[in-house]
């Protein structure tokens, strides 16, 4: 192998021993808890070596982001073609990465551009998997419709309604039940959830 491959194999490993080190310190302490200078103590490095890597902690934070849209819309994908399959695939995800989940859904970090490019792209690269999944629901008034049809480009009004609502629904029974609402309410969330993905149909 050439000088310069392992050089790209050494830092595609250090990128991805930095990442895995952030995933801890979210499941930990949130978002806020991210640090530059605590990942490079936990690796064994200088703080400024990480930069080599990441160019701060907003880069490091956007690459997190990225692959949680992408693990996200890869578990999704993979579900048969109704809606109670996508919504079970979407809980399940939410369930078994909880800080990847408030990662994507969560309040940003202050001073944190939510609004890059790539991130809004894959963003609607998820939603896009909604789409396909939704089939249309009631017409939308006209000042909706068009708002809905500015939004999601080629896609039905009905149908973007139908998936806007629908993710609303799930997204906000999956919020509820991260944060252990339903538990403390002595409420089992499964049967909750069946009778939410009725409704979803």
């Amino acid at each position: 192998m050439t000088a310069g491959g392992i050089r790209d194999r050494f830092r595609a490993q250090m990128r991805q021993e930095v990442k895995d080190a952030a995933l801890r310190q979210l499941a930990e302490g949130g978002p806020q808890a991210l640090s530059i200078n605590a990942i490079a103590k936990e690796l064994g490095v200088s703080g400024p070596a990480l930069y080599r890597y990441f160019a701060g902690r907003d880069e490091l934070l956007t690459e997190l982001i990225l692959d949680a849209y992408a693990d996200l819309t890869s578990a999704v994908s993979a579900a048969p073609r109704r809606m109670p399959d996508l919504a079970a695939a979407y809980r399940a995800w939410a369930i078994a990465n909880p800080h990847r989940y408030r990662l994507l859904f969560g309040a940003p970090l202050p001073g944190y551009d939510a609004h890059d490019e790539r991130l809004v792209a894959a963003a609607r690269e998820a939603m896009d998997v909604l789409f396909a999944f939704a089939g249309p629901g009631r017409e939308p008034e006209p000042p909706l419709a068009e708002a809905l049809r500015a939004w999601a480009g080629g896609v039905d009004p009905a149908v973007a309604l139908h998936a806007v609502t629908a993710w609303s629904r799930l997204h906000g029974f999956v919020s509820l039940e991260i944060e252990g609402n339903f538990l403390s309410m002595g409420l089992d969330p499964g049967p909750l959830f069946a009778a939410e993905v009725e409704a979803l149909k």
